[in-house]
């Protein structure tokens, strides 16, 4: 009889995220949020992010959000990226997979104004960061209108997505309508969020 192996777990909420060489599952429920699962092939480095907040626009001159929290992306990019050459990954072997960004959240049921909405704006934010930063985008499932239950496998870096209907997302939209309120509100009080 074969030998089972218990596969260790960890699940990240919005604004968290986890690097490791540890060949483990890492999964998290998305609604207008997107996931980055990071990888290093050979030196085996793994790892997934989890944001809400798009970063500031150039071409428009003005945030994503009416608030500064808006710079979250980048720096949940930043993060993982930092986080995982620390482990010794090699910015030349890193490739990416990335998933969520649906246009779930309403703006104008928190006050703000309804643009092109946080999920197009997530999608547009990590395709471009991903870009410029030269980390290829190997695999995504981006945009639309349904949540994603998103399971990244360290063993053979493969991610399996369960898209979620719109009628069942109503938990993730939830959550992640009170982390963007909560982080609003940090904002205009004028100190940063306590974010990672």
């Amino acid at each position: 009889m074969a030998e089972v192996t218990r596969v260790r777990k960890r699940f990240l909420r919005p604004g968290e995220h986890f690097v490791t060489r540890e060949p483990m599952m890492l999964s998290t429920l998305l609604g207008s949020c997107v996931a980055v699962c990071l990888f290093d092939p050979i030196a085996r480095v793994i790892g997934m992010n989890h944001f809400l907040l798009p970063v500031r626009n150039p071409a428009s001159g003005h945030l994503a959000l009416d608030s500064d929290a808006g710079r979250y992306g980048l720096w949940a990019m930043e993060i993982l990226i930092n986080e995982a050459l620390q482990l010794g990954a090699q910015r030349k072997r890193l490739r990416a997979k990335a998933f969520g960004g649906a246009n779930v959240l309403q703006l104008a049921s928190l006050g703000l104004p309804e643009r092109d909405g946080i999920g197009t704006a997530n999608v547009q934010f990590v395709r471009g960061f991903l870009e410029q930063d030269g980390v290829p985008l190997v695999a995504q499932d981006l945009g639309g209108v349904n949540g994603r239950q998103v399971h990244f496998y360290g063993g053979d870096y493969s991610v399996f997505v369960r898209r979620i209907p719109r009628s069942n997302t109503t938990g993730i939209i939830e959550e992640e309508r009170d982390y963007l309120r909560r982080t609003i509100a940090v904002e205009q009080r004028g100190r940063p969020a306590d974010f990672f």
